[in-house]
């Protein structure tokens, strides 16, 4: 098997050769990508994620949370304790604005601190200017309710993960993955095609090479390629913007090297099912459109409906992004990302039995 599965990949390495456009591809749209659109993408925001540190307890504060999950930009996530489980709820993604109501507030109308989730830099700066604006219009309610006057003291916003909110550094995690989607998904699916219309898969079909054998062969050099084309994008990422993970780059190569294998799993099961370039074209192009806007690249997915939440936790780039962002930009451990790993396996070992299962051998 061993000796069979290193002709296949020799053959694949003359194909790649043999078509200057994969090489490429694989090196020149990373650098063409990375450079240039960080510069001009955007995001829109909703739905805010607030944990309250509420150290007052009083009538005021009580007024303050209610206020705030009131609006139709924030939702109230909890009412933390401590700063240090408050901050849990950022780093699990469950918040992206922590605001701390001090002691004695109610009286004083002291200082006010608002952490924001630099990670998303515009959900981060949207949020915190949403929570200073709910929390100045509840502070002049209840003054002129209660007749007093008094200065109002100013607030203090810290963004966390991402201090100078620069939507650079969020968008550069993000478009690593995209084209690991696009270049471990298109390749293998228009390499099985063309060897389909050339007329060599049906001299492949009638020869003795298993199933999981011409799979494998088909999806080892994704593997190679995604870790190229991650390496280039942070380079490119370091070069260019000066960004680099803040957590164990390691993490970021075995969370690539599981997502190419269910990337390229997918492409050899749909040029399995397609007769023709163009279908499979038409195939991976609408499977690489659902992933890109509900994988949550681009739009939260705390801000879409319940019913499309739902649906995401079957959206493979979902966990890869995840992982992908808490390296680059929290320096999250192994053991904070166990949930996202073991998802991201299973995806893999299921696309890859899916397309072993598809490729039909001729007697």
């Amino acid at each position: 098997m061993l000796r069979i599965l290193k002709a296949l990949l020799k053959k694949e390495l003359i194909l790649m050769r043999k078509n200057p456009f994969i090489p490429r591809i694989i090196i020149a749209m990373p650098i063409m990508i990375m450079s240039v659109i960080p510069l001009v993408a955007t995001l829109e925001v909703k739905d805010v994620g607030v944990v309250v540190i509420d150290n007052d307890r009083s009538q005021l504060s009580n007024e303050i949370i209610a206020d705030l999950a009131s609006t139709g930009f924030l939702k109230i996530e909890g009412v933390a304790g401590n700063q240090s489980r408050a901050i849990g709820y950022i780093e699990a993604g469950k918040a992206d604005v922590i605001l701390t109501i001090p002691e004695n507030y109610s009286k004083d109308f002291g200082k006010v601190n608002i952490d924001a989730n630099g990670v998303n830099a515009t959900k981060g700066m949207l949020g915190a200017n949403y929570v200073a604006q709910s929390l100045m219009n509840t502070l002049a309610q209840y003054q002129r309710a209660n007749a007093i006057d008094i200065p109002l003291a100013s607030t203090s916003v810290v963004n966390r993960f991402n201090p100078t909110l620069d939507f650079k550094n969020y968008m550069i995690p993000a478009l690593i993955v995209v084209l690991l989607i696009i270049i471990c998904g298109f390749l293998p699916t228009l390499n099985i095609v063309s060897e389909k219309e050339e007329g060599t898969l049906d001299a492949m079909n009638v020869t003795p090479v298993s199933k999981f054998t011409f799979v494998i062969s088909k999806l080892i050099p994704y593997w190679v390629a995604g870790v190229i084309v991650v390496t280039i994008g942070m380079l490119v990422g370091w070069a260019v913007y000066g960004l680099t993970p803040m957590g164990n780059i390691l993490l970021i190569y075995l969370a690539t090297i599981i997502f190419s294998l269910v990337m390229s799993s997918l492409g050899v099961w749909i040029a399995n099912r397609s007769s023709t370039m163009l279908q499979s074209i038409f195939v991976m192009f609408a499977f690489i459109m659902v992933f890109q806007l509900m994988g949550g690249l681009f739009t939260p997915i705390h801000s879409m409906p319940d019913w499309a939440q739902c649906i995401t936790y079957a959206i493979p780039p979902r966990y890869f992004i995840e992982i992908m962002r808490s390296v680059y930009l929290k320096g999250t451990t192994l053991d904070g990302l166990l949930l996202q790993f073991g998802a991201l396996s299973a995806f893999a070992l299921g696309l890859s039995l899916v397309a072993a299962r598809s490729y039909k051998k001729q007697s």
